[in-house]
């Protein structure tokens, strides 16, 4: 077995490890030390079974397969939110450990939902350990898409890289990079932040979650934090960061070479972007502009932060942005931007065809310049169905256990959309502390399926059913 499959989880152990560290130091720092015991489980067990992962020499290095790659990141997702959740089952709170896991798996996976119902009554600590649980799952959502790049398509592939496939060199050169730039724009959002008078606390609780893509907020409401509609416009546009491309901003001051393939994806999102803002300003111009910047910046990048007020009335509209999502190569979550354009384009030249015949011998590329690879449209059509196959298991599901149908059928899709529930999409009073157990079992499958995308189990599937 490669010994990629153990380095993998074992780096982010270490990383668990030392970020756990730092939440003990912070509380000895500032005198909290109700909770400061219960970080001790997570430190000593992530860091032990990480040394071993990361320099056991038994392994070897031979090439790992496709199989193994998602198996290790699906495993991933099951088993370090386990460590994760050590912090909340030891606290004072009596948290049972369902509730633990189900906190951080929503974490991990950049969610959001909460068995908290009031952020006031717990400390500083934990709620610091809530915004870090979403900024290393963020990172390792990232090193997923590198370590998984060979199942894309290779238009999407090119949008940040010119290799078909990593060999080890390659990927520890892009993981590396992505490191970088990920400290980098999770500072420059701090920054940001501190801009428009954040206390330090808020602001970097934010930021951790901001540059995720996920939904903690360190405050109940975010209204007594953005009190004018200067800070509201500047909140918003942090939540870009993590809408488009992540090497984006890199791309734009380091690479020498601008190849237009590296900027096409961000180039409709922003072209996406402002048509949106448009129609929305044009038609729902009673509301506040930077409120409506807010909302739809909060949905496009799937986070779903938003104030604590009456928003029925766009709530399906928002949903839509929620599905819609954003980059390829970004820790936001939805269909993916590029692949519904791209679905679209298929579609129309479909339908010119008939009318057009002569079309079918240029391969109906008339909405674009690539020749039509059917085995990409295949793949996108079938990520629309597994899309719905998945929303209607979660939402009858949810039903099951008791949760009215539109309740059930919006926070399904919250749910495989990675994206917190909010007065945006009129569920802001649910309470998940008083869900059954299961319930929350299927939320928690349900948001580590949104995370890693249905296709690769269907892939794995195959790999141990149909042999042949």
């Amino acid at each position: 077995m490669s010994r990629y499959i153990f380095v993998f989880p074992g780096s982010f152990l270490l990383l668990i490890s030392l970020l756990s560290f730092v939440n003990i130091i912070y509380s000895y720092y500032f005198n909290l030390y109700l909770n400061v015991s219960s970080y001790l489980p997570t430190l000593i067990s992530s860091l032990f079974l990480g040394l071993i992962l990361v320099f056991y020499k038994s392994f070897n290095f031979k090439k790992i397969t496709i199989y193994q790659k998602i198996f290790t990141v699906v495993l991933g997702y099951l088993i370090l939110p386990v460590l994760i959740s050590f912090p909340y089952y030891f606290s004072i709170y009596n948290i049972t450990f369902i509730d633990s896991y189900f906190e951080a798996i929503s974490g991990f996976t950049s969610t959001g939902f909460t068995i908290f119902e009031n952020i006031k009554h717990i400390d500083s600590s934990l709620i610091l350990w809530r915004s870090t649980s979403q900024w290393i799952g963020g990172l390792y959502f990232l090193f997923c898409i590198i370590l998984l790049i060979d199942l894309f398509d290779n238009k999407l592939k090119n949008l940040f890289t010119n290799f078909i496939t990593f060999n080890s060199s390659e990927f520890l050169k892009q993981s590396f990079k992505i490191v970088l730039i990920y400290v980098f724009l999770t500072f420059f959002i701090f920054l940001i932040l501190k801009f428009i008078n954040l206390r330090n606390f808020d602001a970097l609780n934010f930021a951790l979650t901001i540059i995720s893509s996920g939904g903690f907020k360190p405050i109940n409401e975010i209204n007594y934090l953005l009190k004018n509609d200067f800070k509201i416009i500047m909140f918003s546009l942090t939540f870009l960061l993590s809408f488009f491309s992540l090497f984006l901003i890199y791309n734009l001051v380091f690479l020498k070479n601008k190849y237009l393939n590296f900027f096409t994806e961000d180039f409709y999102l922003l072209l996406y972007l402002l048509f949106i803002i448009s129609i929305f300003f044009i038609f729902f111009s009673d509301k506040n502009f930077s409120l409506l910047l807010l909302s739809i910046t909060s949905s496009v990048s799937n986070i779903g932060i938003f104030y604590y007020e009456d928003s029925n009335r766009l709530s399906f509209l928002y949903l839509i942005l929620v599905i819609i999502g954003g980059s390829f190569f970004s820790t936001s979550s939805g269909l993916r931007f590029f692949k519904i354009l791209t679905l679209i384009k298929f579609s129309l030249n479909e339908l010119l065809s008939h009318s057009k015949p002569k079309q079918i011998l240029i391969n109906k590329v008339m909405f674009g310049n690539d020749k039509v690879d059917y085995d990409v449209i295949n793949k996108y059509f079938l990520s629309i169905l597994i899309f719905v196959i998945s929303l209607t298991t979660i939402t009858f599901l949810l039903s099951l256990s008791g949760i009215k149908f539109e309740n059930s059928i919006k926070l399904g899709l919250l749910t495989i959309m990675n994206t917190v529930n909010s007065s945006l999409y009129a569920l802001q009073d649910f309470n998940f502390s008083n869900l059954n157990i299961s319930a929350k079992v299927s939320l928690i499958c349900f948001m580590i399926i949104g995370r890693v995308e249905f296709i690769t189990l269907i892939i794995l599937i195959k790999k141990y059913l149909f042999k042949n």
